[in-house]
């Protein structure tokens, strides 16, 4: 049934509310980031465009200029290399995992993928202080990071659910035309698969850029410190001073914004072909 003008409003009515009411931290961020600590917790007043510099910037980035508190861009690209380590692998990692357990026939399948869903109710926390024991040889290093965290099994989940929409047909075509499992899976089920890639890949980014609690207990050594672990550094230290802590905050979030504009397009298609199919 098509809907009737007033609906239509009624509709882009309330979406547009809550597009606001999500907008609106975002907003006070930004705009709190260029304001003095006294402005930033002003209230409503701190949506106000007043007494806007860039001096919050200047201190987060003089306040880690030297071998004692760090530096700044060490902190982000520790960040940004922890973080395409575990997008690249875990793209490469868990679409062939869930491939085989969707695709290919062999016994024992149904199990493990059963596994591989029952692991996905396991919380982090939960494994986080055994994992700490295990690898507490390795603390203060990149790697142990990183290679925790590529297998995934959420994202062989959404690998998995993916695929098994892919019309096996194309699959016997390729097959008849001489190609293994290997040239098959990367020259014909890899392009068609994008949206589901671009939306494991924004997902995964955005969980490992915000990783904190394995950082906590794995990482004391500033020079291969993430970024969101020192953040939570520098609000600890006193006084606090609201502005900075915008402006780092504003700093922290902005290789997410990146990252999400580079893959807007492909993860709106793999939402929105996941919709269909549910």
């Amino acid at each position: 049934m098509t809907r009737t003008p007033l609906r239509r409003f009624l509709d882009h009515a309330v979406l547009g509310v809550l597009a606001f009411l999500f907008v609106l931290p975002v907003l006070y961020l930004v705009m709190g980031s260029f304001k003095p600590s006294d402005q930033v917790l002003a209230g409503l007043t701190g949506f106000l465009p007043t007494h806007l510099s860039l001096d919050n910037y200047r201190a987060v980035l003089s306040s880690f200029d030297s071998d004692a508190t760090g530096y700044f861009w060490r902190f982000m690209g520790v960040s940004i290399l922890l973080s395409t380590v575990v997008v690249l692998g875990g793209l490469i990692v868990n679409s062939m995992a869930a491939y085989g357990l969707t695709r290919l026939k062999w016994r024992g399948q149904g199990v493990v993928f059963t596994v591989v869903l029952l692991l996905m109710l396991v919380p982090f926390e939960a494994v986080a202080v055994p994992l700490f024991y295990l690898f507490n040889n390795e603390r203060n290093t990149l790697y142990i990071q990183a290679v925790p965290f590529i297998a995934n099994a959420f994202s062989v989940y959404q690998f998995a659910t993916f695929f098994r929409a892919v019309p096996p047909s194309i699959e016997e075509a390729a097959r008849i035309d001489g190609a293994g499992p290997w040239r098959t899976f990367f020259a014909i089920v890899v392009p068609m698969s994008k949206p589901v890639f671009a939306s494991v890949a924004i997902l995964t980014f955005l969980t490992q850029w915000g990783s904190f609690l394995w950082p906590v207990l794995m990482v004391s050594d500033p020079a291969v410190r993430p970024l969101p672990l020192e953040m939570s550094v520098f609000q600890g230290q006193m006084p606090v001073d609201w502005g900075q802590v915008l402006a780092f905050g504003v700093l922290l979030v902005l290789p997410v914004l990146v990252v999400f504009a580079f893959f807007q397009r492909w993860f709106v298609q793999g939402v929105a072909s996941s919709a269909v199919k549910g």
